[in-house]
């Protein structure tokens, strides 16, 4: 009941001050810089659900990002839906292609790094699949959304020109993403997913499914991945193979939880935030320090990566968690 409350306080203090960011900053390049921060907190909680909760590492999670986003794309430029009409049925191809991929995979028994690399797979065949079909996605020169340049249609579109409207569509999906993961670790199904996670076939030993958790834990992994390609295709109106399959965005996606803390409900946007802000900073320390050399940040970025890859296993959630106690305990 404690840990629950303390989640809720943490969860209040959040949403009031993610709502009040917009009316405290008024740069344009600091509400992008939080929309894409929590943009990617959303698709790291994705990973999250079958990383870090049910220990399936995914290297191909932008399978699920690309079809949702692909979806999204093909079904207002190709066949004239409303954005908000496409959107079930983007979300509805992330749940297909996630059962698709966990039956194949979970069914003849695939784990560990087997698993990681037939979701890479995946996600390589969807690109080239994406590249070939030139009547469906216009291939390698990618598809378009129609701009809107009426202010009046802007929730009508999904498209909100130079405001705040991505920016709370952004804290909208993270809400969404964390309440999906509270839940989790607080029902059957999460502790079901965990126990996987531990021990698979001691799990089974006393009566688990495992087969059935892990494919409803992928399934709603795809699901909420997928929602965040929606957002990313109504926010760049754009979307073109590599960008939806290619490896960048699994990447990404892994990188955040895995920083922030896997399985857990905020560790993948304090990965994200933390990643972001530490990208920034050391762009602009490079840049001040030893002028316009393209990629040192990126040095130093990867440095600073592997050092809290080596310090701290169990990510930043585990270092907030860790000295929390220690202060409660001098108390």
């Amino acid at each position: 009941m404690k840990k629950n409350s303390t989640f809720w306080l943490f969860f209040a203090v959040l949403v009031v001050a993610a709502l009040a960011a917009p009316l405290a900053i008024a740069s344009t390049f600091w509400i992008d810089f939080l929309t894409l921060t929590l943009f990617l907190a959303v698709l790291g909680q994705g990973w999250n659900i079958l990383g870090g909760y049910g220990g399936q590492f995914s290297f191909g999670h932008a399978v699920f990002f690309g079809t949702g986003a692909y979806l999204q794309v093909i079904l207002q430029a190709k066949l004239g839906f409303n954005p908000w009409a496409a959107i079930p049925f983007a979300i509805l191809g992330g749940i297909v292609i996630g059962a698709f991929t966990g039956f194949l995979s979970f069914r003849y028994g695939l784990r560990g790094s087997y698993f990681a690399l037939i979701t890479l797979a995946f996600a390589e065949a969807f690109r080239v699949l994406a590249t070939s079909a030139d009547a469906i996605t216009d291939g390698g020169q990618g598809i378009y959304i129609t701009l809107n340049q009426d202010p009046t249609k802007a929730l009508a579109t999904l498209q909100f020109g130079a405001g705040n409207g991505y920016y709370y569509c952004a804290v909208i999906i993270t809400v969404i993403s964390l309440l999906i993961a509270f839940w989790i670790e607080n029902s059957r199904f999460g502790a079901q997913l965990v126990a996987i996670r531990e021990d698979e076939d001691a799990a089974e030993a006393i009566g688990v499914n495992a087969f059935k958790v892990k494919m409803q834990a992928i399934c709603l992994s795809g699901a909420i991945t997928a929602f965040g390609g929606v957002f990313y295709a109504q926010k760049f109106l754009f979307m073109d193979p590599n960008i939806a399959y290619g490896p960048v965005k699994s990447v990404e996606m892994l990188v955040m939880p895995i920083i922030g803390g896997m399985g857990t409900i905020f560790g993948p946007l304090v990965g994200s935030f933390f990643l972001h802000t530490l990208g920034e900073v050391s762009k602009h320390a490079a840049h001040e320090l030893v002028g316009d050399r393209p990629g040192l940040d990126l040095i130093v970025y990867g440095i600073a990566l592997v050092l809290i890859l080596a310090l701290l296993p169990n990510g930043l959630v585990g270092l907030i968690r860790r000295l929390f106690r220690r202060e409660v305990s001098r108390a």
